[in-house]
């Protein structure tokens, strides 16, 4: 497995990724007509303390995951998204994943990441809060932090 930053990689195969596990995957009202980011990654994501990764297991797309720079020492965590044949422990992605990403928010002097997420996403919010993020209500979140219509749980990162 090999996590490397977005680099002019497909962005029909990452929308196709994400668009899969959320809406065939968890039936989230959802498509990728609201998610223009995934065509506009280099600009969205790739930023002031920003960046966007992908997990390949050999060269398969086997997982995503970005961080938004919203000023201030503030990040957004979006698009988490691990295959369903690649989740869990033994793989190790999702944690690989994080690391990298709360690895390079360290070095770039990060202060807080926020994440929104849906409420079907189970294994998600357990994993979020083993990786040290803790739920927060949505007026805790700033406004300047990227959400989704469908975000029903919010969840703060403090380093």
């Amino acid at each position: 497995m090999r996590i490397v930053p977005f680099h002019g990689h497909d962005a029909d195969e990452i929308i196709e990724l994400i668009t899969t596990i959320q809406i065939a995957e968890f039936g989230v009202a959802t498509s990728a007509e609201c998610q223009p980011d995934l065509r506009r990654i280099p600009e969205y994501y790739q930023c002031g303390a920003g960046n966007f990764w992908l997990a390949f297991e050999d060269d398969e797309l086997v997982g995503t995951l970005a961080l938004k720079d919203v000023g201030d020492g503030v990040c957004a965590l979006r698009k988490m998204f691990v295959k369903q044949a690649y989740r869990g422990r033994e793989r190790g992605i999702a944690a690989a994943l994080m690391r990298t990403l709360l690895d390079h928010a360290r070095e770039k002097g990060v202060r807080e990441i926020y994440l929104g997420t849906v409420d079907v996403y189970h294994a998600a919010h357990r994993f979020y809060e083993k990786s040290g993020f803790t739920e927060v209500s949505r007026e805790d979140v700033p406004d300047s932090v990227p959400l989704m219509d469908v975000d029903v749980k919010y969840y703060r990162h403090r380093f």
